[in-house]
């Protein structure tokens, strides 16, 4: 079962793992209490950078607060997409599930950069250190799918007595083949 992963794919899986339960977790404390929630950790950088820069009021930050929320939602969900895309052999083999992965890698990279961003314009150091960690893991993975060469259907030798059309699968194609 293992022999049929794309490196991408397997990446993609370990980023699911890690960034559904963190970012679930960080939208639903924001959700709840929104004023001890975006206290936190990887919440920080967008309150004081919104209090400090913009000088907005504690309503309209707690409105930001819950965007932000909606967005780590949202790139949870398209995580939760590819991981279920991916249980699925022939959807995987033939990169339907890039689709999901390259959706959350750009919206979760997006929010993890300007996360930094504001971080280090407010001086957090240890959450511009988590974003910035984010941030990199984000995009090594989409550093592996645009390097990966693509999916290439290859016929199996003619040694078995099935018909032409079931002795077809997936391998990777290389320059050197």
């Amino acid at each position: 079962m293992i022999q049929n992963w794309r490196i991408s794919s397997f990446n993609g899986a370990l980023l699911a793992c890690y960034f559904i339960p963190t970012w679930t977790i960080a939208a639903f404390r924001i959700m709840i209490s929104p004023l001890q929630g975006v206290y936190e950790r990887p919440n920080v950088a967008l309150v004081l950078f919104m209090s400090d820069h913009l000088h907005l009021t504690t309503m309209s930050t707690v409105r930001y607060a819950w965007l932000m929320a909606l967005g780590k939602l949202t790139v949870v969900a398209f995580f939760g997409v590819f991981l279920v895309f991916t249980t699925r052999a022939s959807i995987r083999q033939t990169g339907g599930c890039d689709e999901a992965l390259a959706m959350a890698l750009g919206l979760g990279s997006f929010i993890s950069f300007a996360s930094m961003i504001m971080a280090s314009k407010v001086g957090q150091t240890v959450a511009m250190q988590l974003h910035a960690t984010e941030l990199l893991l984000l995009l090594g993975t989409a550093v592996l799918m645009a390097f990966e060469p693509p999916l290439v259907r290859v016929p199996e030798p003619e040694s078995r007595a099935q018909p032409a059309r079931d002795r077809e699968f997936y391998t990777l194609s290389s320059p050197s083949s």
